[in-house]
């Protein structure tokens, strides 16, 4: 019997799909598991490196791609109890990175775990000061219907590097309703369904992008539009998240004050006013015209 599921969904990954594929295959403490890549039109030699290893190959046309029901067809052709979401360029940090999913999943309880995000060596302040508000060292369980002291981390989830058990994603599914942050959606659905997701550090990826401001000022206008749209954007919401971005500002202000790392911080800094009042626009769509909707939506949200 197949313990573990690992579903890859690539396009055009050539520069790590090796990388990631040999991380898989060098796990250590884990049962049987199968190794799906869904792609969807590569036209480098993501493919051809894919066929080096024992993976099951699935091609779909670039146009039929779509993030939450391609996860959803992957998942639906998997024979695994655990189902793992792994982007292609997510490299997994050690050999027990499995494990530490699976481990976590043997708790019936919990019905998904996330794991650490990484930011590679060539990250930009921006990105690695994200990531460590977003994906810190202890481990968090977040219990169903109680996001008391978590704010807008209570929802947070991330298809780059998961894991949900089987029977959860069988009853929650990716909502195919969302063209992205899917990963969102199908977080606030196991929560409020009753059942529990862990945040694991241990099972840590390398894993990040740096966006120019104005992609990032757009994708961060979405998340603020399927934040509103799940309706979970509440007052907590809000407030923590001012918080965690008063600190990063603080932060950075202070490397500008000491001259360190300054063109990064200032960049850093811009970035990040950016990225709050995108959210907070995105939060309020619902007053701007829609011509300006479609302009500032990165993932075509209003098309």
């Amino acid at each position: 019997m197949i313990e573990t599921s690992i579903l890859i969904p690539t396009k055009n990954g050539a520069q790590d799909i090796d990388a990631c594929l040999e991380a898989i295959f060098s796990q250590k403490g884990v049962g049987p598991l199968e190794v799906l890549v869904v792609d969807s039109g590569s036209t480098d030699a993501t493919t051809e490196i894919a066929r080096r290893y024992p993976v099951r190959l699935e091609q779909i046309a670039p146009e039929a791609f779509h993030h939450a029901r391609t996860r959803n067809y992957a998942a639906g052709l998997a024979k695994g109890e655990i189902l793992v979401f792994l982007s292609q360029d997510a490299i997994p940090a050690s050999d027990r990175w499995l494990a530490a999913f699976t481990s976590d999943l043997k708790e019936p309880s919990i019905g998904a775990v996330y794991g650490r995000q990484l930011p590679k060596t060539e990250s930009g302040l921006e990105r690695r000061s994200a990531f460590a508000a977003m994906y810190g060292e202890s481990r968090i369980v977040k219990m169903p219907m109680d996001g008391v002291g978590l704010g807008h981390k209570y929802y947070h989830f991330s298809n780059a590097n998961s894991a949900i058990r089987r029977s959860v994603w069988e009853v929650t599914r990716f909502p195919e309703d969302l063209k992205v942050f899917e990963d969102v959606g199908i977080a606030k659905r196991i929560l409020d369904s009753g059942w529990s997701i862990v945040y694991e550090p241990e099972a840590a990826v390398y894993h990040s992008h740096d966006f120019p401001l104005n992609i990032l000022f757009r994708r961060y206008f979405d998340i603020g539009v399927v934040y509103q749209r799940l309706g979970i954007w509440d007052n907590r919401s809000r407030a923590s998240l001012w918080a965690d971005g008063w600190r990063g500002f603080q932060d950075k202000l202070s490397l500008l004050v000491k001259r360190e790392a300054t063109h990064d911080a200032g960049s850093s800094i811009v970035k990040d006013v950016g990225k709050f009042a995108a959210i907070q626009l995105g939060r309020n769509e619902r007053i701007l015209p829609r011509a300006v909707k479609k302009k500032l939506s990165l993932y075509g949200l209003f098309d």
